[in-house]
């Protein structure tokens, strides 16, 4: 447990360091570029992220749960990794001229084409990645994105300053993959093969063709709201959409993203020790909903003032689409590492079947809500996560033994604990005023009522949590706990 508990450590201490970068660099971005210019990137950024889950191949996720890891294997996955990655740049750039016209915004096909430079350096950082993720060694993950974020916020902002537009954006992500790769190449333990083989290659294609499934699908449900918006909305209200998304997207990267390259290991190495994985997995959700919860539902009430802090007054118009977004996203965080669980004991099948109906439900959701606007596909994806979630604990109820009565006393005090540290900003909203006069004033004073409720409220109701926070100052004045 110890290693998990200095993985997460690494992992949180980077994604909070990075998310200070992304939040100062977020507020400069949303005032030197147009909402036009901000969904010409989101939309190509679809299409890399999408292009992303093929070029992987699932080889991480099979690097890191394969039981008999050889030299063999590791040079079959690198080359597999490589094979992908090109094909996938090679995709991008001959589709890239046919998508901006799609699109009807040519400055698509532009981003396009420096993205998928990306795929050329990635393959020669993503094994060595998957590898030290697999030992739970995630000290060179730290340093890599620590770098590869000073190097993006620093293009980025500057190539924006100087009226690049949302190429700025472009360059600036192909800096960042260049450095994560010279650290890969910097890092790279001695017993890693540095040279590809194919030998073997079956092995690692058989499980890629499920876990790419999983990836895939997953991704293209979380791009399709860009991917229709753009279509039939044009691409200034993406603009406002991603924005808007971006408030939950902020807590995914301080918390969610640092726990899930950890979840997956330690779920692995509980199957590897034949232990149940329920009580992991019951674990990991007390955890989440007890930060994500009330995070999720503090920025909902505090859209108004969080957007206009963050993004200024032209992106206004994302508020009551970020109050509904962070609803989605409060009850989407209950089942975020279900198919963690799945592939961790090899049931990559289920975890696929999983992603495939979620994400169905979700671009159904969309399709059928979009007539109403950018409010109607905020509802849509909403009552698509209820499906989800609905979904998910069938699937977890059939392949570990999940009962919704274990569900239910994991997570009451997280429940609690949601309730009584927002109940200020919702009787705030409810029966006060926040306008342009004193949003920050409102800001200040519900963040502070917010944070103080959620600690008193953590250890009034003993919360697993507060005991790691309580371990983690101990150690910290250089105390063991009890």
């Amino acid at each position: 447990m110890n290693s998990v508990r200095r993985s997460l450590a690494y992992t949180i201490g980077e994604s909070y360091l990075a998310n200070v970068l992304q939040v100062i660099s977020i507020f400069f971005l949303a005032r030197w570029l147009t909402p036009a210019e901000t969904g010409v990137w989101a939309i190509a950024s679809v299409f890399a992220a999408i292009a992303s889950n093929f070029r992987d191949f699932g080889v991480a996720e099979y690097l890191i749960q394969e039981k008999d890891l050889t030299n063999e294997k590791l040079r079959a996955a690198l080359a597999v990794n490589i094979v992908a990655s090109w094909l996938m740049a090679v995709c991008l750039l001959l589709a890239s001229s046919a998508i901006g016209e799609f699109y009807r915004e040519p400055g698509v096909a532009s981003v396009m084409r420096i993205q998928a430079c990306n795929f050329l350096l990635i393959p020669f950082g993503a094994v060595t990645y998957a590898y030290f993720r697999r030992n739970l060694d995630y000290r060179p993950f730290f340093w890599a994105s620590i770098l590869s974020n000073i190097a993006t916020f620093t293009i980025s902002l500057s190539l924006a300053w100087n009226g690049f537009g949302y190429m700025s954006l472009a360059w600036s992500s192909l800096a960042g993959v260049l450095v994560t790769v010279v650290v890969a190449i910097v890092a790279r333990p001695p017993e890693l093969p540095r040279l590809p083989s194919f030998k073997g290659w079956r092995d690692v294609l058989h499980s890629g063709k499920h876990l790419t499934g999983i990836y895939v699908f997953g991704q293209i449900g979380k791009s399709a709201p860009e991917l229709i918006i753009g279509r039939t909305l044009g691409v200034a209200p993406v603009g406002f959409f991603s924005r808007a998304n971006g408030l939950g997207e902020l807590f995914n990267r301080t918390v969610l993203r640092a726990a899930l390259p950890v979840c997956l290991p330690y779920f692995a190495q509980e199957v590897r020790k034949g232990q149940d994985i329920r009580d992991g997995y019951l674990k990991a959700v007390s955890y989440l909903t007890a930060i994500g919860w009330p995070a999720f539902l503090f920025l909902s009430a505090m859209a108004y003032p969080t957007v206009r802090i963050l993004y200024g007054s032209q992106w206004i118009a994302s508020v009551p689409l970020a109050q509904i977004l962070c609803v989605v996203a409060a009850v989407e965080v209950t089942y975020y590492l279900a198919k963690e669980v799945l592939i961790a004991q090899g049931d990559a099948h289920h975890a696929n079947y999983l992603q495939v109906v979620s994400q169905v439900a979700r671009i159904a959701g969309l399709l059928a809500a979009i007539p109403f606007g950018l409010i109607g596909a905020c509802w849509g994806l909403l009552a698509a996560a209820v499906v989800g979630a609905v979904f998910s604990h069938k699937i977890l109820y059939e392949r570990i033994g999940l009962n919704l009565s274990q569900l239910f006393r994991t997570c009451k005090p997280s429940f609690m604990i949601t309730l009584i540290s927002t109940a200020p900003s919702f009787l705030w909203v409810a029966f006060g005023r926040v306008d342009e006069y004193n949003f920050v004033l409102v800001m200040a004073a519900a963040s502070l009522s917010f944070g103080l409720a959620w600690f008193c409220s953590l250890k009034y109701f003993r919360h697993p949590l507060w005991q790691e926070i309580r371990n983690l100052c101990l150690r910290a004045r250089g105390k063991h706990s009890v």
